[in-house]
């Protein structure tokens, strides 16, 4: 049951219930109808739905028009999956003269690959994958040298990747355009976490028929936890909520111990302070069934009081997308603390102000960008 302490907006709540049992669609009357999709698709899991929907049987229940954007919704998505796969294929090819390099899938082709129930319907925007360092330079000479090119980037932009996050600048094949994302870690090297590639390496799984690996299953939850709370973007931070409690619901019924293991796992790689978030927030917002026994393991990471309560008021407010018709100036300004908080925890405060005073300047006053690369230095 949602928890009534959260906000959640009353559209929403809705929303919500459709995407966990969408049988109710064939129910609602039409101006209803009309905006949970609209809501569902600007949260990007309007793909998701529709496969839902003809799971449930309710899909040719629905108005024409419905049956329309959730059957194109669901083609949109499928061809995604071919573009991801054969994006995959190439990059297989690419990289074969490296086969001890290991490589492994994130987020959206990690849950393809390993055939999570997040994956149905979902729209794939780029390709992740994580390298360990020590390789990285050879992985990024392979792509070029087949035609994956980087997208223009000032030099402020160039070295700010490659000397503080924890990716290279993205890549993209000059004729199929699908952005590749390179990581060497799941989290920028100044911040204040350091969860252990290494260990994450030690512990990925292999996909048959593959070359490419995916992340353990604690750990492929932990990836996606530390995307929402250290992403920065909050676009499609509803539909990564989801992710993660479709993937604790998922690994939960099918990975022996897995509860038993995941809090001394989110220990192993310093990212208790997520995880408690995800819990308490999966929790009170979507119903996620988590053992009493891991809640109370849980505290442990829970931050100060005083923050408790102020996380408690941005987050859930942040997470749902605007309401098409009445965008709330609350739930800008929510987004844009949490944005900033993003960068505060990943950054030192003198190298924080630089780089969002860089950005400002860019983004807002139109400055040459190029006489901002000394910022970085």
């Amino acid at each position: 049951m949602l928890c009534r302490l959260m906000f959640i907006p009353q559209p929403w709540v809705r929303a919500l219930a459709l995407l966990r049992d969408a049988s109710g669609l064939s129910r609602l009357p039409p101006a209803e109808l009309d905006l949970a999709l609209r809501l569902i698709r600007r949260a990007r899991l309007l793909g998701r739905l529709a496969v839902a929907a003809e799971r449930a049987g309710s899909l040719q229940q629905l108005p024409g028009n419905a049956i329309d954007q959730l059957s194109s919704a669901r083609v949109v998505a499928g061809a995604r999956v071919r573009s991801a796969r054969w994006e995959l294929d190439r990059l297989d090819r690419a990289l074969v003269d490296l086969p001890d390099v290991p490589v492994v899938c994130l987020k959206g082709t990690a849950y393809m690959l390993a055939g999570t129930p997040n994956s149905a319907g979902r729209l794939f925007s780029d390709v992740d994958l994580l390298v360990p360092e020590e390789h990285l330079p050879a992985v990024e000479q392979r792509l070029r040298e087949r035609s994956w090119i980087a997208k223009d980037l000032t030099a402020y932009d160039d070295l700010y990747y490659r000397r503080w996050t924890h990716e290279l600048p993205p890549l993209s094949h000059d004729e199929r355009g699908v952005e590749v994302d390179l990581h060497h870690s799941i989290l920028m090297r100044t911040a204040r976490l350091k969860p252990s590639s290494a260990l994450m390496f030690a512990a990925a799984r292999e996909v048959p028929g593959s070359r490419f690996k995916v992340l353990a299953p604690i750990d492929m939850v932990l990836h996606a936890i530390v995307h929402l709370f250290y992403g920065g973007e909050m676009d499609d931070a509803l539909r990564e909520l989801v992710d993660i409690d479709d993937l604790l619901r998922h690994f939960a019924a099918t990975e022996l111990g897995f509860w038993e293991q995941f809090w001394a796992r989110a220990k192993a790689l310093d990212l208790e302070r997520p995880a408690f978030y995800a819990l308490r927030y999966t929790r009170e917002l979507l119903g996620t069934p988590v053992p009493d026994a891991v809640v109370l393991a849980s505290m442990i990471g829970a931050p100060s009081a005083p923050v408790l309560a102020l996380m408690d008021r941005l987050v859930p407010r942040a997470l749902f997308p605007q309401h098409p018709d009445a965008p709330s100036r609350l739930t800008e300004w929510a987004r844009l603390l949490l944005y900033v908080r993003s960068h505060w925890v990943k950054m030192p405060p003198l190298m924080l102000v630089r780089h969002l005073s860089y950005k400002f300047y860019v983004q807002r006053l139109k400055g040459p960008a190029e006489d901002a690369a000394s910022a970085a230095a």
